[in-house]
């Protein structure tokens, strides 16, 4: 790991002279003023349309196992939820099959397929991906973290825009990052989104399985309801149980199983419609609807609501793009869910239209008898696979909500190598485990479950489509009109729906809003609590000039070895430091402050990992870290790693603040990547903001100096080249040397444990909220030292007690 000072080292000294002193500009950019528009950190996933179509294929192979379960299982409950109370008239059959074709067509087709797909971050779908994309063309954050060197890797980019659609976007912009109000609303109403997507996770699983498994009372008719029920708790007890297996798996295995499921509904609908009443093709006819409400009034506004069960899971396909592309999606859904879907609910109405008085059980009774088994069998395995995509979704979103603070910080295990996205919490799982099994005990039948379901589907359709319009006027900057028109068409259509389900609210609907209100309250007092001590931190930052007393002090002592102290701030040394000091007056002879921070970007890569800056006195060793992740990125590595990564980096940068004065460092050209072009495009004027505590990622090898100073473009101003002797480079491998040695002899992890209490003249409100039940989350939730794989004989807690 150390870097020698042999021949070859000497020759590549001389080389990175002779290139410096002909480098006539350079750009400073500290390997992360990369462009979003790179190759991409996940590039077998990569949206670009670059795909072959072999790859596309296959990926649209498994769209069907991992994303189309849910969606593909509503056929077993939606027309018997909505016509929960018969059939009044033989044409309200088509009304329905009008209504459900034109819904599945606008909202499931139109909007999230070939429109909301685009909107993504990086490849990442769904509501905290659009929270997250919105965040880097804008500083919605909370937290006063922000750092210039994140700026400059979140790929801001205005070119080539209407100056209108500009100034549009700039005055937006401006709106987000200076209205408090703004900033809260929008986070207010992601985590609200979040919070309903848990809830699907919660209620999807009961009526998934819970329908088909009604489905035995077809050859068993003296089962009760209560037996049904406890048919089904164990089988949604072993599909949580089975979640720690993880979902790497489930592409290959699953896809075959729903692929003979949409086969199997879709020829069945046919054979329904050939053989039933091929006349309820003229559904596809939107006088039908008209009619419909004509003829039903306040009735046929009410059944909205349980229409919207035709698209339940499609915020799984929204969010679950990360794991494939743009066009494998599009692909499958085109030629594989949409027929299939709309073959089996026109094949459902045209038997009931022979047989209204089967409308209950109309998914079972309109199977022909010698498929029932083998439909059975599949519709059981199928609700179970629609409910892995929702479980999946959940932990993904919890992953999410610790990026933006308001969650505790929980071990999180990423199940696959080949797919980082896809996560297993044990905590989530049993949680959402035992309120499943608890929703199907207590309400037993799948219309009560279903009106649940229903508001958590159209909250977070409003919710995305809202995220949506500001993307488009922020992110895409597109034509004011095309926005208008999006947004006229959906929100005020699904705010009908919205209405309709809000109608019912005391017969289902009020479930996932007690399970929102629990884990919003969770999440609003946790980033609360969080806020409120970071900026304590903040404020309370150790100056230098106490740091450098500290260091001084004539009965401080130097431990042999490496001490990394955790904290959260990104900013400054933390008040925790001196209060250790204090009580016990010795470091370790290298001490790193790390801070282990989650950025609005997907991945963060390896080389744009370390952020360093040493702290004064030199001679003191001190130094400050931090680790910078996507919200994707896996935390799940062991602490040895870390450290090897971490200290690796950390030789880089030594030797690069022994090369350079600060003036040049603060003017060095770092490669992008060792894989991509040099020679790329400057950013747009206004992009390069000085920071006070400016950090520096090193680069990697004199080779890319050499590289870098060779291809330098002319239009920097110019550098004077630095002289680099043979003593300087013994200087280096001198305190290189020494970062090895003191590794060897050991690594401590120094945890600060910072318990926060509300100030003794707080309101009553406030002492609830942070010592009440801020304190419960924190002792119950918080498992920093496993979420970092610490070893737990190298862990020191350092505790401090701060009044917000």
């Amino acid at each position: 790991m150390v870097l020698t000072v042999e021949k070859e080292s000497r020759k590549e000294a001389v080389d990175v002279e002779k290139g410096l002193e002909v480098v006539s500009l350079v750009d400073r950019q500290d390997s992360l003023f990369r462009e979003a528009v790179s190759d991409g950190h996940h590039a077998g996933l990569s949206h670009s349309g670059q795909h072959s179509w072999r790859r596309t294929l296959g990926l649209a192979f498994q769209c069907v196992g991992i994303l189309y379960g849910d969606v593909g299982t509503s056929p077993l409950y939606v027309y018997s939820t909505t016509f929960k109370q018969g059939i009044s008239h033989p044409d309200d059959i088509l009304g329905v099959l009008s209504l459900i074709i034109y819904s599945f067509f606008l909202f499931t087709v139109i909007k999230i397929v070939f429109v909301a797909l685009h909107a993504n971050d990086d490849g990442d779908g769904g509501t905290f991906a659009l929270y997250s994309l919105i965040s880097r063309y804008a500083k919605v954050s909370l937290i006063p973290n922000q750092q210039a060197e994140d700026e400059l890797i979140s790929g801001y980019n205005s070119h080539g825009k209407p100056s209108a659609t500009r100034r549009r976007a700039q005055w937006l912009k401006q709106l987000l990052e200076t209205s408090k109000s703004a900033k809260i609303s929008l986070f207010l109403l992601t985590i609200l989104a979040i919070a309903m997507v848990i809830s699907d996770g919660v209620l999807t699983p009961p009526i998934s399985v819970l329908s088909a498994v009604s489905g035995l009372k077809e050859k068993a008719p003296h089962l009760t309801t209560d037996q049904i029920v406890w048919i089904t708790v164990p089988i949604l007890v072993l599909l949580f149980a089975i979640q720690r297996l993880g979902t790497d798996k489930v592409g290959y295995s699953f896809a075959p199983i729903i692929l003979m499921w949409l086969l199997l509904i879709g020829g069945v609908g046919l054979y329904n419609l050939v053989k039933y009443d091929v006349s309820v093709l003229k559904a596809f006819n939107p006088k039908y609807i008209v009619d419909y409400f004509r003829r039903n009034k306040k009735e046929g506004w009410v059944s909205l609501g349980d229409i919207l069960l035709v698209f339940t899971g499609t915020e799984a396909i929204f969010a679950n793009l990360g794991y494939f592309s743009i066009r494998s999606i599009q692909l499958s859904f085109s030629f594989g869910l949409l027929p299939s879907l709309l073959l089996t609910y026109i094949g459902q109405a045209a038997y009931l239209r022979i047989y209204p008085e089967h409308f209950a059980d109309i998914f079972f009774r309109s199977t022909p008898g010698t498929l029932f088994w083998p439909t059975f069998i599949l519709a059981i395995a199928a609700s179970i696979i629609g409910s892995q995509a929702m479980i999946s979704c959940a932990f993904a979103t919890v992953s999410h909500l610790q990026t933006l603070s308001c969650f505790p910080r929980v071990r999180i295990l990423h199940t696959s190598k080949q797919f980082p996205g896809q996560l297993y919490i044990p905590e989530v799982n049993l949680l959402l485990c035992i309120a499943s099994c608890l929703v199907t005990i207590s309400f037993k039948t799948t219309t009560i479950i279903g009106k649940a379901h229903e508001l958590c589907v159209v909250l977070v359709m409003i919710i995305t489509t809202l995220l949506m319009t500001i993307v488009m006027l922020l992110v895409w900057k597109i034509n004011i009109w095309w926005i208008a028109l999006f947004f006229i068409v959906f929100v005020p259509t699904e705010s009908i729906y919205l209405s309709s389900v809000l109608y019912k609210f005391t017969h289902g609907p009020y479930v996932p809003v007690a399970m929102s209100a629990v884990l919003m309250v969770a999440m609003t007092v946790w980033h609360y609590v969080h806020v409120k001590r970071y900026k304590y931190e903040l404020r309370h930052t150790t100056s230098p000039n106490k740091v450098k007393e500290l260091l001084e002090r004539h009965d401080l002592k130097r431990v042999p070895g490496v001490g990394l102290f955790y904290t959260e701030l990104v900013q400054g040394i933390p008040p925790i430091f001196p209060h250790l000091i204090e009580n016990i007056p010795s470091i370790h002879s290298l001490l790193i402050f790390v801070s282990i921070k989650r950025l609005h970007v997907p991945y963060v890569d390896a080389s744009d990992r370390f952020l360093f800056r040493q702290v004064e006195p030199r001679d003191y060793k001190v130094f400050r870290c931090v680790a910078r992740y996507g919200y994707r990125d896996s935390l799940d590595q062991q602490a040895r790693d870390f450290v090897l990564a971490l200290i690796e980096q950390l030789q880089y940068y030594i030797r690069d603040v022994n090369l350079y004065s600060a003036e040049e460092l603060q003017n060095i050209s770092y490669p992008d990547s060792r894989n991509q072009s040099l020679s790329r495009e400057l950013k747009p004027s206004g992009r390069h903001t000085s920071h006070a505590e400016d950090m520096v990622t090193p680069i990697e090898s004199f080779s890319e100096l050499t590289t870098i100073s060779n291809g330098a473009s002319k239009r920097l101003p110019q550098l004077q080249a630095s002289k680099i002797n043979i003593a300087e480079l013994a200087k280096i491998e001198e305190e290189q040397k020494f970062i090895q040695s003191e590794l060897e002899k050991g690594v401590v992890y120094i945890l600060g444990e910072s318990e926060v209490v509300a100030r003794p003249h707080s309101s009553l409100l406030k002492k609830i909220v942070v010592n009440y039940i801020y304190s419960f989350l924190r002792k119950n939730f918080v498992q920093e030292e496993k979420m970092l794989s610490i070893p737990h004989g190298k862990l020191l807690k350092v505790g401090i007690s701060y009044e917000i």
